[in-house]
């Protein structure tokens, strides 16, 4: 197995299938320091730059809290507008981490450009995460909802998963890529316009992953281990802020999970998951009832971000 040490994280494409048992298992390991709200001393030495160009709730603060939980540093922005790098000049990717370089000892970057990371990438001398990139991958993301299933269900292999949303998402980009190493069939529920692109079907194909597309949740809830769900109403995720004015669609009956859903046609023993934020397409009634695990997964998300940064920065092997 490769070592994660100076290792950048951009794509569930790059990861092998021990890989993700490695992350999985230093995630257990950080869990008990996060659940009793302690911090230690791990990376008391390092410092994280967060390089955010679009906005973040979650994903900068799990990374921030992981950091801080760990005992390192913190510094970054999250509005490029308010900085040279995405001000009247709009500094250059390459200008922009040859600087930030210099400020800390690994980068986390948002960006609206698809493959922004990849391309910080080339010119960072430290590990760049990848925080989500336009309409690319959220690899960080979709690791958090792995290791949520496999301590709520005790595996991966063998679960059947139902993902509802847009397709064209980075986390169901990450998610498809990342369940080409385990043995679970997927079912895509999305509207026509936002399914699984031909090009993506392709890629997909070359790694093996078993799916198939329905075109209602009701097809297919009934057989799901793990149901996943994104909005279908998005933001434009090549801008930078997607501000709209006036009334914002709902969500088609097709792609919500409502409790009568969940009650007259799930498995009674299935796992919710959201990455958050939702629009309609999940009640707030749902929230209290068994399947929910979006909470778990939000606790989660720090445990995961305390991992990876653990692992990048050397400070476990």
């Amino acid at each position: 197995m490769r070592s994660f040490t100076g290792r950048d994280i951009l794509s569930l494409k790059d990861f092998e299938r021990n890989e993700f048992f490695r992350v999985f298992e230093i995630a257990e390991r950080m869990e008990p320091i996060a659940r009793n709200r302690r911090n230690t001393d791990l990376l008391k030495d390092k410092t994280l730059v967060t390089a955010f160009y679009q906005p973040s709730t979650r994903t900068r603060l799990a990374h921030e809290a992981a950091m801080i939980r760990l005992g390192g540093s913190v510094t970054g922005f999250s509005d490029a507008k308010m900085t040279r790098a995405g001000d009247f000049y709009q500094e250059t990717i390459k200008d922009t981490v040859k600087m930030l370089e210099f400020y800390g000892d690994v980068i986390v970057m948002r960006h609206f450009q698809q493959g922004a990371p990849h391309e910080a990438a080339k010119w960072a001398s430290v590990p760049i995460i990848n925080g989500g990139d336009g309409w690319g991958e959220h690899p960080t993301q979709i690791l958090t909802d792995l290791y949520t299933v496999l301590r709520e269900k005790g595996r991966i292999d063998g679960l059947k998963w139902l993902a509802v949303g847009d397709m064209r998402m980075r986390t169901m980009h990450s998610l498809a890529y990342g369940l080409t190493q385990f043995d679970c069939p997927i079912t895509f529920v999305s509207p026509p316009n936002m399914s699984l692109t031909d090009e993506f079907k392709a890629d997909i194909a070359k790694y093996g992953l078993n799916y198939r597309e329905a075109e209602h949740v009701e097809q297919a809830i009934a057989d799901a281990d793990v149901i996943l769900v994104e909005p279908v109403v998005q933001p434009d995720y090549t801008k930078s802020r997607d501000e709209r004015t006036g009334e914002v669609g709902w969500t088609p009956s097709n792609y919500k999970i409502t409790r009568e859903l969940l009650t007259t046609k799930a498995k009674s023993d299935a796992i919710l998951l959201h990455s958050l934020p939702r629009m309609d397409e999940i009640p707030p009634d749902v929230d209290i009832t068994r399947w929910s695990r979006y909470w778990q997964e939000a606790f989660n998300g720090v445990v995961m971000r305390m991992a990876l940064l653990a692992l990048v920065l050397g400070a476990v092997e």
